[in-house]
C-alpha cells in the first residue's frame, strides 16, 4: 500500500488550485483552473463566490480524475488555504450569495474608513487586531455591503446572515453546509479578532457596526474543520487544516524560527517575517498578524509588509499593453537591455499597502525618453516590484531591531531570474528559490498532515536531502549605487500617492 498522501486547496487571487503532497513534501500532482476578477468601477475588485467554488471543484475534480485508485485511497487529509481578506457575505441555510465576493485588493470602502478613523476608532483598533484601518481588510468590506446591498441588510435583520474569508465559503461548500468556521490567521486579517485573545472582539463588531450572528465558529489553525461531503471529489477525506496564503507559504519555506523570513510574488508581493510567541508592533505601516497556531490554540505571530499589485504589473505588461503574450516572457523581454533607462514603474494600481496605506494612489510610469521601449517597460515592472519590496524588509528590519540575513522567495512572478536579482540589488540580501514555488500549497498540507498524526512535527520538511538547493541571488552592485536607486524610487513613490483623489476633485470642478 502507498504511504499516506495529502490534499491541499489553494485558492488564490486568478486561479484555484487543488495538490497532492506525498510525506516527505513532494507535490505528486496539482491542476489549476483560472479565475476571473471583475472591476466595475475605479478601484473596485469583484469575483463571483459562486465562480470561485465552481473553479476549486473543477481544479479538484479534475486532480482526482488524474490519480490512480490506490493513489486516491492513500489521501489522509485536506488542507485549505486561500487569498485572505476577501470578502463573502451568503444566507444562512441556502448557502445563497447575496452579492459578489468583493476582493483584498478592492477600495471602495476608502470613504467608510476615513469616517471611522474621523470617529477616533483607529487606536482601539490597532491595539486591539494590530492592523491598520484601510479598506484592505474584511471588516469596512462588510460594513459597505451592510449599507448599499438591501438583501445584506434584510439577511442581517433575520439573523440569517453569514459572513467568511474565502476559507469560509470553501467549508462552507465543501461541508455541503454542515460548518461555518475559520482559523485565527484568516481572522486575524478582518479587524474583528482581538489578536493576544484569539477571539472575535464584541467591542469591535459592535463598533463597526457588523453583527456578531454572522461571524463564523473561530478555531485553531488545525483541528477537525469537518470531512469533504459525499457527491464531490475526494468525499470522506477530513479537512484538518485551513490557512491563510500568506502564513502557508511562510510554513511551507520552513520559516519556523523567530527571525526568518520570505516573500511571496503572487498577484501582490507579501513580506513575512516569523516573530514567535512574541507580538511585534510597527509605527510604520506594518502589520502585526497571526501566522498559524497549533491544536491547542497556541499562537506563532508575524510581522508583514504587504504590495497590493506585484504579478498584476506583469499581467498588465501582457493585457494592456500587449507587451508579451505570455506571463513567463518577460523576463525574456527585460533581459533585452542592459538597464532601465531611468524608466521607473510605480505598480500602485489599486491603491498603496505598506507602508503609505493610501487607496487613492495609483500607478505611474515615469522617466520616459525616445529610447524608451518594451524592454526597458518590461524591466522597470520587474525592478518596481523588487525596489516596493525592498521598502517592506527595511521596514521589517527597523522593527524587529535585527536585520535579516537572506530571503527566501516564491510565488508565480518569483520565476522571473531578473526579478530576483533586482531584489538582492535593492536589499543587499542574498535571495533564495527553491525548485517548487508552491510553497502556499506545500505549507498548508504540512500542517494538515501533522494534525492527521501522518507527519510527526512542522519540521518534518525542512532540509530535505533529495530537493535541490535554492538557487542564490547575491548583490551585484555597491552601497552608494543601491541608495541613489532607491532614492530616485522614493521619490517617483511619492507622485503616486494620493493621485485618484486628486483626478476626482479635477473630474468634479469641470463638470460644473
Amino acid at each position: 500500500m502507498l504511504s499516506p498522501l495529502l490534499l491541499s486547496i489553494d485558492q488564490g487571487t486568478t486561479s484555484s488550485r487543488a495538490a497532492i503532497h506525498d510525506l516527505a513534501g513532494h507535490r505528486l500532482l496539482s491542476r489549476s483552473v483560472p479565475l476571473e476578477s471583475h472591476y466595475p468601477a475605479n478601484g473596485w475588485v469583484e469575483q463571483s463566490a459562486e465562480a470561485i467554488w465552481h473553479s476549486q471543484l473543477q481544479a479538484l475534480l479534475q486532480l482526482e480524475q488524474a490519480l490512480s485508485p490506490e493513489q486516491r485511497r492513500a489521501v489522509a487529509a485536506c488542507g485549505i488555504t486561500n487569498q485572505r481578506e476577501t470578502t463573502v457575505l451568503w444566507r444562512r441555510g441556502s448557502g445563497e450569495p447575496l452579492a459578489p465576493a468583493i476582493v483584498w485588493q478592492d477600495g471602495r470602502t476608502a470613504a467608510l474608513c476615513e469616517e471611522w478613523k474621523r470617529a477616533g476608532l483607529e487606536p482601539l483598533l490597532r491595539a486591539r487586531t494590530g492592523l491598520l484601518v484601510d479598506p484592505y481588510f474584511s471588516a469596512s468590506k462588510i460594513a459597505w455591503l451592510l449599507r448599499e446591498v438591501p438583501a445584506v441588510a434584510a439577511a442581517a435583520a433575520d439573523g440569517q446572515l453569514c459572513f467568511g474569508t474565502v476559507d469560509s465559503w470553501l467549508l462552507q461548500k465543501l461541508s455541503a453546509g454542515a460548518r461555518h468556521a475559520t482559523e485565527c490567521s484568516n481572522a486575524s486579517r478582518t479587524l474583528l479578532m482581538d489578536l493576544e485573545k484569539l477571539c472575535w472582539d464584541p467591542d469591535l463588531s459592535a463598533a463597526l457596526g457588523v453583527p456578531p450572528s454572522a461571524l463564523p465558529e473561530l478555531l485553531p489553525s488545525c483541528g477537525a474543520f469537518g470531512t469533504i461531503a459525499d457527491g464531490l471529489p475526494f468525499a470522506g477525506v477530513p479537512i484538518t487544516a485551513m490557512l491563510g496564503d500568506q502564513q502557508a507559504a511562510t510554513l511551507g519555506q520552513g520559516c519556523l524560527a523567530a527571525g526568518e523570513g520570505k516573500c511571496t510574488y503572487g498577484t501582490g508581493a507579501f513580506l513575512v517575517i516569523n516573530t514567535g510567541a512574541t507580538i511585534h508592533r510597527s509605527s510604520a505601516g506594518l502589520l502585526s498578524t497571526v501566522g498559524w497556531s497549533d491544536a491547542a490554540g497556541r499562537p506563532t505571530y508575524c510581522l508583514e509588509g504587504s504590495l497590493f499589485n506585484a504579478g498584476t504589473a506583469i499581467q498588465w505588461l501582457r493585457d494592456g499593453l500587449g507587451l508579451i503574450e505570455r506571463s513567463d516572457q518577460v523576463n525574456e523581454l527585460a533581459a533585452r537591455c542592459d538597464s532601465s533607462g531611468g524608466v521607473m514603474l510605480v505598480p500602485a494600481f489599486t491603491g498603496w499597502g505598506t507602508p503609505h496605506w493610501d487607496p487613492t494612489a495609483r500607478g505611474l510610469l515615469i522617466g520616459l525618453t525616445r529610447d524608451s521601449g518594451p524592454a526597458q517597460i518590461a524591466r522597470a515592472a520587474l525592478e518596481g516590484i523588487a525596489l516596493a519590496v525592498a521598502t517592506l524588509v527595511e521596514l521589517a528590519e527597523e522593527a524587529r531591531g535585527q536585520p535579516l540575513l537572506e530571503l527566501a522567495a516564491d510565488g508565480g512572478a518569483a520565476a522571473a531570474d531578473l526579478l530576483l536579482q533586482a531584489q538582492a540589488d535593492a536589499t543587499g540580501l542574498p535571495v533564495l528559490r527553491r525548485a517548487d514555488l508552491e510553497s502556499t500549497s506545500r505549507g498548508v498540507a504540512l500542517l494538515a498532515g501533522v494534525q492527521a498524526g501522518v507527519l510527526p512535527d512542522l519540521s518534518s520538511w525542512s532540509g530535505l536531502v533529495d530537493e535541490p538547493a535554492p538557487q542564490r541571488f547575491s548583490p551585484r552592485i555597491d552601497g552608494p549605487s543601491r541608495q541613489r536607486w532607491r532614492a530616485r524610487w522614493r521619490s517617483a513613490v511619492e507622485r503616486s500617492l494620493h493621485w485618484h483623489a486628486q483626478t476626482a476633485s479635477v473630474g468634479a470642478a469641470e463638470s460644473t
